[in-house]
């Protein structure tokens, strides 16, 4: 018999805040998490602007010597998961330590080391190159500390799959607790991609959008005068338990996860397939998974970056699987207020929405000006809507074709 997976606990570290409540709210309230960039000088970049985390300070969750041995995603991955690990309280509990796992995607790992240390390699020589370099920059780093933080010995990797990387965590692992390979599993991802470096190159092939003078309306998400994404960072981790070891040790359950689907469109290494045809099987398998049909859905947080193509891609999708459901459900993007988080994207996404599952808020699309008659279903624009879903889908689509569905439904 598969077994079910419950959502015991929730870590978050955003643009909009360092842990799940102050994201909430901020979510709820429609606030923007753009800025300008303050973690280097953008002066030489034609993008100055970012959602960068602020105020996050570390030393709440490891030591001086830790952090200065952690890139800045490794940093993030741990607040999450100590975030979530507490929230959950499996570290208090008598689970069995082989039958707990961990599973942090990334997009890019630890970018921010890389390039100051190829500076440095340039600038002073190999010598002086630090030996850190390798475990601080390796994408495996986050889930691997998490696990020696915890001392928990089940199945433990990083996922890759650009921005569908910690939605295949999650998936990954949610099959492995249904196929009674874990008992719990710690999943997420975490990003810090708000480099000189990868900010140029994103600049560069123009997928960013470039309003300097008014970063907060920047992403645009569905909007006929959307220009491109906002660069986000922050990292997300969700604490996944069969169903009835978590009802066996009183755990507060947040949540249902009950459906995975992952596909490839075999298309193109940036652009996504024309006729979403990619995007409809993953959204498809997911609720087929799930034993769900498309009326039982209410919510959808849309992949939604705000880009020229990739929006009226995924809205045709979204008609195509759930026929006259799409005009009756929200689908909303929430990289209008957190810009894309990238590898983490994923996770958090579907963290926002199980709170909107729990809380029978559904968070609004800001920025909406213009509407674009290539994305006219509903995105909640500009405020959040009141109202009780029982089932909501987080959709989570990467360069190279990666797509990923999840489904999440509301305990009652």
């Amino acid at each position: 018999m598969t077994r079910r997976v419950a959502v015991t606990g929730m870590g978050l570290v955003t643009p909009l805040g360092n842990d799940v409540g102050s994201t909430w709210t901020a979510l709820v309230a429609g606030q923007s998490g753009a800025g300008p960039i303050t973690r280097f000088d953008s002066e030489k970049l034609s993008v100055h602007f970012a959602c960068e985390v602020k105020g996050y300070d570390p030393l709440q969750y490891m030591d001086k010597k830790e952090a200065r041995r952690y890139d800045l995603f490794s940093q993030f991955a741990m607040g999450a998961a100590v975030q979530a690990v507490r929230d959950s309280c499996i570290e208090k509990s008598s689970l069995d330590p082989k039958r707990i796992g961990v599973i942090i995607g990334t997009g890019t790992g630890g970018i921010a080391t890389f390039e100051e240390n190829m500076r440095t390699f340039i600038e002073k020589g190999p010598s002086r190159v630090s030996p850190f370099f390798v475990p601080m920059f390796m994408a495996n780093v986050a889930s691997a500390i998490v696990s020696m933080r915890y001392g928990f010995q089940g199945p433990n990797y990083g996922t890759v799959s650009a921005c569908a990387s910690s939605a295949h965590a999650l998936g990954d692992a949610f099959d492995l607790i249904r196929e009674n390979k874990a008992d719990v599993m710690v999943a997420g991802g975490s990003e810090a991609a708000i480099t000189p470096l990868a900010l140029a190159s994103f600049a560069n092939m123009k997928a960013l959008s470039e309003r300097n003078d008014d970063p907060k309306t920047a992403s645009r998400p569905f909007d006929k005068d959307r220009d491109g994404f906002v660069m986000g960072d922050g990292a997300a981790v969700v604490i996944l338990e069969d169903w009835e070891r978590a009802k066996s040790r009183g755990a507060k359950i947040l949540a249902e996860l009950v459906g995975y689907g992952a596909t490839a469109d075999a298309y193109h290494i940036t652009a996504p397939a024309p006729d979403g045809s990619g995007a409809q099987e993953a959204m498809r398998l997911a609720m087929e998974s799930a034993n769900i049909q498309p009326r039982d859905v209410g919510y959808i947080n849309a992949h939604g970056t705000s880009t020229p193509h990739g929006d009226p891609a995924e809205n045709p999708a979204v008609k195509a699987v759930f026929g006259d459901q799409a005009r009756k459900l929200i689908f909303g993007s929430t990289k209008s207020m957190t810009g894309h988080l990238l590898g983490a994207a994923g996770a958090f996404e579907f963290a926002i929405c199980a709170l909107a599952l729990q809380n029978g808020v559904i968070p609004p699309t800001i920025n909406q000006f213009n509407a674009d008659p290539a994305c006219d279903l509903d995105s909640a624009p500009n405020k959040a809507v009141q109202r009780q879903v029982d089932v909501a889908l987080s959709n989570s689509f990467g360069f190279g074709g990666h797509n990923v569905t999840l489904a999440v439904r509301r305990v009652t």
